[in-house]
């Protein structure tokens, strides 16, 4: 019996033995294996609580701001991205005359920081704000000959995502990136490719945000072009799938502007030239290079304003993101500067160029896709109808329109060789021997 019970008291110590030693284990991998940073919910705003920020600032300036939300879907997933335009014109015709900007965020979920510069901007552009070291006698003078189109949360289902806790998640609301959506040089892949990270969609455009991108971008018709993200800082042009950059004059202006940019705002760390030729990875189907290439945008930009490479890769928040106010602030306070020091620049260097509204209106065909997607979801969107439009007998209505096209080119074929056999059968005979 005493023996038995040495036995039970030595197992009983070995156990717990066991269980301090697993405590240990699970204690070292705590350390080893920090909890990824979380979103500073004094530092940034909700999605919610954004938008509602800018239709304040909408509300208390209507003689400079509007405000408009644009919503469309397909196979069962809808979309609705809010453009806030300003202008000191009464008129759209007016506006039309002026220098034309459009400005993207957040077209990534996860980089929350951009969405903040949106309504940074949009706080200087009202006067609500101010940029440190900016004369606001000039900038006011700048303004008036321009109209800026802000999108201040491109990904909106995307971010709904992060916010509810899927801190890496870049992607829109069902697995597609955004940014590898448009139509040029859509589809390719590297050998690095990652489908979480890079998945282009089935087809170009065949995401509801890319349609409504590609609808405001060509109405628009702006001179310049900003999409804006995080994870470096960066000031990039055409193009993300080479590794070069355009030729000509226009190309050399906007590297001399980055220079600029880069040498007076982002003190001479930030990496400029193209993003196939400077991140070390081409992308394919980006928006900037179907802005420069297809909409003839004539200077079109992708700024990089934030990073911390030193953050582990499974902290998202903190690779994306500032984490603490003084950086939050600098980040902020540098990239308005830069982005109003582009309202002052464009309009000079575009120049003695002529506009993109003249010289590349020749180069602005659509396809039917295009046009279809574009007409359907403008009607959809003007008449209110909650159908699926787009998603009911698209295919069936290209398929249609196609033959339409084929058949009136062969019957107008058939007419002209019928007209031309016509007029050789009566034809008079002259004869050959003089009278």
């Amino acid at each position: 019996m005493g023996r038995f019970i040495c036995l039970s008291s030595s197992l009983f110590i070995i156990f717990v033995a066991c269980l301090r030693g697993l405590s240990l284990v699970n204690c070292k991998n705590n350390i080893t294996r920090p909890l990824p940073t979380q979103i500073n919910r004094d530092l940034y705003h909700s999605s919610g609580t954004l938008i509602r920020e800018i239709k304040g600032l909408v509300h208390r300036h209507p003689d400079k701001l509007r405000m408009q939300t644009f919503r469309t879907g397909n196979k069962g997933y809808k979309a609705e991205i809010s453009v806030v335009t300003y202008s000191r014109s009464s008129k759209e015709v007016d506006e039309r005359s002026k220098f034309r900007i459009l400005l993207s965020f957040g077209q990534h979920g996860r980089e929350l920081i951009t969405t903040e510069l949106s309504v940074r901007i949009l706080s200087i552009l009202t006067e609500e704000q101010s940029v440190p070291g900016m004369d606001p006698i000039s900038l006011d003078t700048t303004l008036d000959k321009l109209v800026i189109k802000v999108v201040p949360i491109e990904n909106f289902n995307g971010r709904k995502l992060v916010e509810a806790g899927d801190l890496c998640e870049r992607r829109n609301g069902r697995g597609v990136d955004l940014n590898r959506n448009w139509s040029v040089d859509w589809g390719k892949k590297e050998k690095d490719y990652d489908p979480y990270e890079e998945n282009p969609g089935v087809a170009p455009f065949s995401e509801p945000e890319t349609q409504i991108m590609r609808k405001l971008s060509t109405s628009f018709d702006p001179h310049i072009w900003i999409n804006v993200h995080s994870g470096m800082e960066a000031l990039f042009m055409p193009y993300d799938h080479q590794n070069t950059t355009p030729e000509g004059l226009l190309p050399q202006r906007m590297r001399v502007m980055l220079e600029d940019l880069n040498h007076l705002h982002c003190h001479d760390r930030c990496m400029i030239g193209s993003g196939g030729g400077s991140v070390g990875y081409l992308a394919h189907g980006t928006a900037t290079d179907y802005m420069y290439d297809v909409v003839k945008v004539p200077m079109a930009f992708t700024f990089e304003i934030y990073g911390d490479g030193a953050a582990p890769s499974k902290d998202c928040f903190k690779m994306f993101n500032p984490v603490d106010l003084t950086t939050f602030n600098r980040v902020l306070d540098d990239w308005s500067a830069v982005i109003l020091k582009i309202f002052k620049m464009g309009p000079h260097q575009l120049g003695g160029i002529q506009s993109n509204s003249s010289a590349f209106n020749l180069d602005k065909w659509v396809s039917i896709d295009e046009y279809l997607d574009g007409y359907l979801m403008e009607r959809s969107s003007r008449y209110g109808k909650k159908t699926e439009v787009l998603d009911l007998g698209i295919q069936e209505i290209r398929t249609y329109f196609r033959l339409f096209l084929l058949s009136s080119v062969l019957l107008m074929f058939m007419f002209c060789s019928r007209i031309s056999k016509s007029k050789c059968s009566y034809r008079p005979i002259v004869s050959a021997v003089g009278l």
